[in-house]
């Protein structure tokens, strides 16, 4: 059984827990003492927005399972900060190796090489399947996604890119170009040469076999037909996350990334594959491409890999890695190879294989999934349960014959579930409607998840229009 992060405080139901500064308050200290009103207001003068509406509570702690606010509310945090906080928040080793490299080992010039920048890259591509053999590390998924695409236009020596509609990869230019959830209004022209395949949607997608089954095939080669005639004959890659978290946690098809690769494979194109949400055991697999036994040309992590430090890596082949360099290929940044986010990165590595994570990630899973298949046969707006491992979606509907969605409704069921003190990140792009977003840190227990699903359940049956149906 993996250790687990202790609980600093017993489950919160039925009402939201107020306290105070002081003695009984269990709260991280760091930042006890703040004046919320004083903060809020500050927020209206001084934080510029970037594309997102701001909660309204001031977090001032996080630890383990769990976030704090400065009125005292206590929540469950099933969205691992922003997908990332793996093993939790404040992970004892976690924190002493921040305090090391911060202390002895923090940040050199970008030529410079030291030993955890060469143990995280030892230690990673060991992991990996044979094929993605030589790695190195940037800060952000969107970064590690620029620089991968940018690695395949060199290695083709082609331009034109392929992504998923409904796909996020970045917001920096050449992740933006092939992202097709959101963001690529308000700027002029986007990269040229940016295509979109269908979305695999297996919910609402209207390609079906004559049984009402989710036909992906079909509609991955329609939407390669459709590549292939706009395309101006210099295709360089294709680039997939095997689980479209930001679309509402819809996973590929079984069979789908394999099928895809062969399409790459027949065009001189190359496959990456965006691990930023599933990679490092989140899904059940060590990586999500080992579910389906697909080795991509080149693999893209971040978020899970560095446990909320911004930390992101680009694995590729040596071969990649041989041609590209003799073609002058450079992504050379301030942060590229930093040692004190290595270092974190290489820790991660190390306690998800010792603690035997990937497996109780894949066992938490199943009873999570079992959970929310239950809530899902108890409240008829609950149109579909899906992901893998511990990443999980929960789409919310009117009507389940229709599939419409009904966005003001799961808004209100988010509302009473934070009031009780879970936080599951509610997506609410029109792309999708809304859709609960679960991926809760690795190190969740059984416990942890019953308490979970009970603070679920209570939130759908105190929301009018949840749809009892027993």
């Amino acid at each position: 059984m993996a250790p687990m992060i202790e609980d600093s405080l017993p489950a919160q139901h039925g009402s939201r827990p107020i306290t105070k500064s002081g003695e009984g308050d269990t709260r991280p200290s760091l930042y006890k003492d703040v004046d919320e009103k004083i903060l809020n207001d500050a927020v209206e003068n001084c934080i510029a927005n970037y594309g997102t509406k701001f909660e309204k509570d001031i977090i001032v702690g996080s630890k383990g399972l769990y976030v704090y606010t400065a009125s005292g509310h206590q929540c469950l945090d099933w969205t691992s900060g922003q997908m990332s906080c793996l093993i939790g928040h404040g992970h004892p080793e976690i924190v002493s190796t921040i305090h090391d490299h911060a202390a002895n080992l923090d940040h050199l010039f970008s030529g410079m090489l030291s030993p955890p920048v060469i143990n995280l890259a030892k230690r990673l591509t060991s992991l990996l399947p044979p094929g993605l053999d030589k790695a190195f590390f940037l800060s952000t998924g969107g970064e590690s996604n620029e620089a991968a695409i940018k690695m395949a236009k060199v290695y083709t020596g082609k331009f034109e890119i392929v992504g998923l509609g409904a796909s996020w990869h970045g917001v920096t230019a050449q992740a933006l170009g092939t992202q097709y959830h959101f963001g690529r209004k308000g700027q002029g022209p986007l990269m040229p040469g940016m295509h979109m395949l269908p979305p695999p949607n297996a919910y609402r997608s209207i390609f079906r076999n004559p049984d009402g089954s989710y036909d992906w095939e079909t509609e991955l080669n329609y939407g390669w037909d459709l590549i292939d005639r706009a395309s101006c004959g210099s295709l360089a890659a294709c680039i997939v996350e095997c689980i479209q978290s930001s679309a509402g946690m819809h996973v590929l098809p079984t069979g789908y990334l394999k099928a895809l690769k062969k399409h790459c494979e027949k065009r001189g194109m190359l496959l990456i594959v965006d691990e930023a949400q599933t990679g490092v055991g989140r899904c059940g697999d060590l990586m999500a491409i080992n579910h389906e036994d697909v080795v991509p040309d080149i693999l893209t992590l971040s978020k899970t890999l560095g446990n909320g430090l911004p930390l992101s890596a680009v694995v590729m082949s040596a071969e990649i890695e041989r041609v590209c360099t003799e073609r002058d290929f450079c992504f050379y940044t301030t942060h590229v190879n930093d040692p004190l986010p290595a270092a974190v990165g290489d820790k991660v590595l190390e306690i998800v294989v010792r603690d035997n994570l990937v497996e109780h990630s894949r066992e938490m899973g199943q009873h999570l999934h079992a959970g929310l298949q239950r809530l899902k046969s108890r409240y008829g707006c609950i149109g579909d349960v899906r992901g893998r491992g511990l990443m999980a979606g929960v789409e919310i509907v009117g009507d389940r014959e229709k599939k419409t969605p009904a966005l003001e409704l799961a808004r209100s069921i988010a509302r009473e579930m934070y009031e009780l003190g879970l936080w599951a990140n509610l997506s609410s792009h029109s792309s999708f409607g809304g859709v609960f977003r679960i991926a809760p840190p690795i190190v969740i227990t059984k416990e942890q998840l019953d308490r979970g699903l009970e603070i679920m359940e209570q939130a759908f049956s105190r929301t009018e229009g949840s749809m009892p149906l027993y």
